[in-house]
């Protein structure tokens, strides 16, 4: 399987540098771009971290979700959710010190698990299906962000005299900021990047070694089998999909208060962190520990996708390359799991025309 693994993802850049010149630009000029904005230096390193924070936390609650038999596919909506929620707390409440930093993620975290019990909520009462759901209430976060950061007396920002007010919100206080260790132009590392590396670490253990996580594998293998054992299969699925939102919603609040944004609530805040965080789970086969590697990868193609504009190859080949990079590790593993099942249906099969040949020769012969 690693050699089919090791192959497929070899075919899927050299289809990324074949695309890369047939759009005019050097494969060769894309790659040192993608290094020097991702790798070269610390700036670019704690760039890379600052991006991977996020994609992280999103990828861990979704392992808890996957675990449990539960799809979600509305991470990008309670990332919104959640730094909506973060927002609000950090520019209405007047805390000291970092208390105000403390509440403000922990209300991000509630905010997006609350928006994910939605969708655990309409399955539970009307049989709304929960796939469906959850990628819909995406565009209704998008909706509810914007409308905030476009009304007064909600979060647009202040009117200061005549100047033009923009739909978004004031800056946060220093002390709703995440803060960091190591001062540019060295290596900076940032407080999202600890609580991501701590939660994958905890989720691993938990799934690994508690009860609770043995209770969502039984949910995840067999839900009828976990009933009879005494799972109460509703409550757990609907928590596990909460999980999976308040890491998302807890993403959202990492990206309004790290620097790799303005700190200000914005409609496009999230910028497809859901998505990429989604497909991190993917690539990691929902492994928690598995997935910090795979979120420095999506951070380093982040970071460095910003330096491709200046070898005149378009910005959107990032994501080419990140659809590809995840068929290659996602598409091997199920094609040798379909031929070995193939190979022992007809295993089984022939066994049993045996059999049945067998049993005719000695009717014959009696």
């Amino acid at each position: 399987m690693a050699g089919a693994t090791v192959l497929a993802v070899g075919l899927a850049l050299l289809v990324s540098s074949l695309l890369v010149a047939v759009t005019g630009g050097s494969p060769a000029g894309a790659v040192e771009a993608l290094y020097q904005g991702s790798l070269a230096g610390p700036s670019a390193w704690s760039s890379t971290l600052l991006y991977a924070a996020p994609l992280l936390l999103v990828a861990v609650g979704t392992c808890v979700c996957v675990r449990a038999g539960v799809f979600n596919l509305g991470q990008e909506g309670q990332v919104l959710v959640g730094a909506l929620a973060g927002a609000w707390i950090a520019l209405r409440l007047a805390l000291p010190g970092p208390s105000l930093l403390v509440v403000a993620l922990l209300a991000a975290a509630l905010a997006g698990g609350a928006w994910a019990g939605l969708s655990a909520l309409m399955h539970r009462v009307r049989g709304v299906n929960i796939v469906v759901s959850t990628l819909l209430m995406t565009f209704l976060a998008q909706q509810l962000l914007a409308y905030a950061v476009n009304t007064p007396w909600l979060l647009q920002e202040t009117r200061r005299g005549e100047a033009t007010v923009s739909p978004q919100s004031n800056k946060l206080p220093e002390n709703g900021l995440l803060g960091s260790f190591g001062e540019y132009p060295g290596l900076q590392v940032n407080g999202g990047l600890l609580i991501a590396l701590v939660a994958a670490v905890v989720i691993a253990v938990l799934l690994a070694r508690s009860r609770w996580g043995f209770r969502l594998s039984m949910l995840g293998l067999n839900p009828r089998a976990a009933r009879h054992a005494g799972v109460r299969v509703a409550a757990l699925s609907g928590t596990a999909l909460a999980v999976s939102g308040a890491f998302a919603g807890l993403a959202g609040a990492v990206l309004l208060a790290s620097p790799v944004g303005t700190n200000r609530l914005q409609p496009g805040i999230s910028g497809n962190i859901g998505w990429d965080g989604l497909l991190v789970a993917l690539v990691a086969r929902n492994r928690p520990l598995m997935a910090i590697p795979v979120a420095l990868l999506f951070g380093v193609l982040r970071s460095g996708g910003g330096f491709l504009a200046s070898t005149g190859v378009p910005h959107f080949l990032v994501d080419v390359v990140k659809s590809l990079l995840v068929l290659a590790f996602v598409v091997p593993p199920v094609l040798i799991e379909a031929l070995r099942r193939r190979r022992e249906s007809r295993g089984a099969a022939a066994a049993e025309a045996e059999v049945e040949a067998s049993e005719a020769k000695e009717a014959v012969a009696s």
